[in-house]
């Protein structure tokens, strides 16, 4: 690239939209951070469960979160990883991606303390710079003054087909219709919660994923960054 990439570049939208996989290529590229902030809040969901903690306590949860000490760091291994996730000094990378995590996680993420405290852990480490940051309020809450915002979107239809295809390819059942109802119903909570709702930031690049590849969607990510 001719120009220097843009330093703090955030990438938002609903789920299923593309924001991992694009978000990843792009930090790959760039030699950047991939940083889905999804995963702080599996951290914390992990520190709950192995502490054997009450992870439907709010007010507990909400003291954990502003208390843990977590950090994403780039990868270390050469194991599939995306990055690094560190708390106390521990690597739990792959201990948070657990089928106990997963089932849990929605608990510890819906509480508002536990949004505000990692928020702003979110938001330190993407003041490092030189990161590619995957969210829904990345772009209007944690990093309002990013170089480059990017919001991608695309139908409820198109996301619950692609996630239902990822699900078959895993060898696992799906229901199109009931996973198109959960992303619908997630939509709507996403979009109207009191706060940090899913939504562009005003000066973000909006791309529609319904038509375009993964690989086309990436080369124009990629035009926006020599552009900036």
């Amino acid at each position: 690239m001719t120009k220097t990439p843009p330093f703090i570049i955030t990438l938002d939208g609903p789920a299923a939209s593309g924001k991992s996989t694009i978000g990843r290529k792009l930090a790959d590229a760039l030699g950047y951070l991939f940083f889905d902030t999804g995963i702080m809040y599996r951290a914390v969901t992990w520190i709950a469960l192995s502490r054997d903690m009450d992870i439907r306590d709010e007010a507990l949860m909400n003291q954990l979160a502003q208390t843990a000490q977590i950090d994403i760091r780039p990868a270390s291994k050469n194991d599939g990883r995306p990055c690094d996730v560190i708390v106390s000094g521990q690597d739990v990378t792959w201990e948070m991606r657990s089928s106990e995590v997963e089932a849990s996680v929605s608990i510890v993420s819906a509480y508002a303390g536990v949004r505000k405290a990692l928020s702003q852990k979110q938001r330190e480490i993407g003041l490092r710079g030189k990161v590619v940051m995957v969210g829904r309020d990345i772009g209007t809450v944690v990093l309002p003054e990013a170089d480059l915002k990017i919001y991608l979107d695309a139908s409820a239809e198109e996301r619950a087909k692609r996630r239902y295809d990822e699900i078959i390819a895993r060898g696992e059942k799906a229901d199109y219709d009931e996973i198109l109802k959960k992303m619908i119903e997630r939509d709507h909570i996403d979009s109207t919660r009191a706060i940090a709702p899913l939504r562009p930031a005003d000066d973000a690049v909006i791309i529609n994923t319904n038509e375009p590849s993964a690989d086309e969607v990436f080369k124009q990510v990629l035009e926006l960054c020599k552009q900036r």
